[in-house]
């Protein structure tokens, strides 16, 4: 096998590579020049979500202003700033559409979630959201009183909250708290703040859970077999 001998230098701008032969191995010396490379543009995928258009019912009225959009409906007022990425328009069907101003990861980010937070602030101001919370536990009750929803959740005192402005709470048989009103966010905000003070725990399911959530129940400690 024929050897190569460590004295020999590369030009510093050539690529190398080794090819078999059956008397032994030969160096080739391949120039930079010749070497070349294939760019391929990536095209982001259109968000399924963000290209569903948007009913528009007859007694919302909308303001469009170049990145603002403004919902005024029977139950109250909402409006949304949009990022560059994206534009709203409203075509002569009455439906609106949102679409990519530019073809990047985050516009395609920005797309199917614009277009989700456009149709909830519609659909507030129109029909309105909910969000029910269940009280599981011995003694655990809920009462609203004024502006403040009060529960017994098992303290030394009982817990006091403030109902946020634009938000109506209403207790059905003294264990079922239902969170209602036009700003989809507000509303889970708040449920959340609710819901913090006794999360459901995994071994008797005691707690405040959300009416449609499912709670892992684990199993307790089995005691010393004799």
């Amino acid at each position: 096998m024929a050897s190569l001998s460590p004295s020999l230098h590369l030009p510093c701008n050539s690529r190398t590579g080794f090819v078999g032969k059956s008397q032994g191995i030969r160096l080739r010396v391949i120039p930079a020049s010749r070497v070349g490379f294939v760019r391929k543009t990536v095209e982001c995928k259109e968000s399924r979500i963000g290209k569903k258009p948007i009913e528009v019912p007859s007694n919302v009225t909308l303001t469009l202003e170049q990145q603002f959009v403004k919902a005024k409906g029977p139950l109250g007022e909402l409006s949304l700033n949009y990022p560059t990425e994206v534009k709203v328009v409203k075509e002569e069907s009455g439906k609106l559409r949102v679409f990519k101003t530019v073809e990047t990861k985050r516009a395609n980010q920005m797309h199917g979630l614009f277009r989700t937070l456009t149709d909830n602030i519609i659909v507030g101001v129109s029909k309105g959201f909910d969000k029910r919370l269940q009280l599981v536990g011995v003694g655990y009750r809920a009462t609203v009183e004024g502006k403040d929803l009060v529960m017994n959740l098992g303290f030394s005192h009982p817990v006091r909250m403030a109902v946020p402005e634009g938000l109506q709470v209403k207790v059905e048989e003294n264990t079922k708290i239902i969170v209602s009103g036009y700003d989809k966010s507000e509303i889970g905000q708040f449920a959340a703040t609710i819901k913090k003070w006794r999360p459901p725990e995994p071994y008797k399911g005691k707690g405040i859970r959300y009416q449609d959530e499912i709670v892992r129940r684990k199993e307790g400690k089995a005691g010393k077999k004799k």
